[in-house]
C-alpha cells in the first residue's frame, strides 16, 4: 500500500513522496527523488509484479487473486490514497476524478523483463495491471527436494533410529 507519505506518523515525507512534497520533515518540500516500487521489484527478483489503485476494487481483487495463484515471489504496488493527509494524491489515476485508469496493453509480453521495467517507468499514473510474470523454482520446490534427499537417507528406519542417527551427528 502506498500512499506517498507516512500518514500513521501525522504526514511525514515517504520514500515515494514526489518531489516538492511539503510534510512535516521536509517542510521546504522533498528534495529526493521517489523510488519506484514496481521497478524495485522487478529488478530484486519478484516473478509477478503488478500495480494497481484502492479506487478500482475490482482490479485490487483480480490483482490479488492473480498473485495468490502465482508460484513464486509476488509483489503487488498497490496505489492508496491517505484522505487526511494526502487527499488527492492518486486523482490522475482515477476516471471518477478526472483521471485516466490506463491499463497494460494486452500484446505487452509480461514474461519481457526489460519490457515490464521500461513500463513501470512511464510516468505518473502510469500503467495498471500486471507488468511481469515468470516461471523459476521457488522456495517451496526446493524445500520439497531438500525434503526428499534427507528421507531418502533414512529410507526403512524407524522413529527411534532416526533419531538416535540425528544424536549421533550431533555428537
Amino acid at each position: 500500500m502506498d500512499n506517498w507519505v507516512y500518514g500513521l506518523t501525522k504526514k511525514q515525507t515517504s520514500p515515494t513522496s514526489p518531489l516538492g512534497f511539503k510534510s512535516k520533515t521536509d517542510p521546504w518540500g522533498a528534495v529526493d527523488y521517489p523510488i519506484n516500487p514496481t521497478k524495485q521489484a522487478i529488478a530484486a527478483g519478484a516473478t509477478f509484479v503488478a500495480r494497481t489503485t484502492h479506487s478500482n476494487p475490482n482490479h485490487v481483487l483480480q490483482m490479488m487473486e492473480a498473485a495468490m495463484d502465482h508460484n513464486g515471489f509476488s509483489f503487488i504496488h498497490c496505489l492508496s490514497e491517505c484522505v487526511e493527509f494526502y487527499e488527492g494524491a492518486f486523482d490522475a489515476s482515477n476516471p471518477r476524478k478526472g483521471g485516466v485508469f490506463n491499463e497494460i496493453p494486452k500484446d505487452h509480453d509480461v514474461t519481457d523483463e526489460v519490457a515490464a521495467f521500461k513500463l513501470a517507468g512511464e510516468d505518473f499514473p502510469g500503467r495498471f495491471g500486471i507488468f511481469y510474470k515468470t516461471t523459476k523454482p521457488s522456495k517451496n520446490e526446493k524445500e520439497i527436494g531438500i525434503q526428499k534427499a534427507a528421507q531418502e537417507k533414512v529410507k526403512g528406519l524407524q522413529d527411534w533410529q532416526i533419531l538416535g542417527k540425528t544424536f549421533e551427528r550431533m555428537r
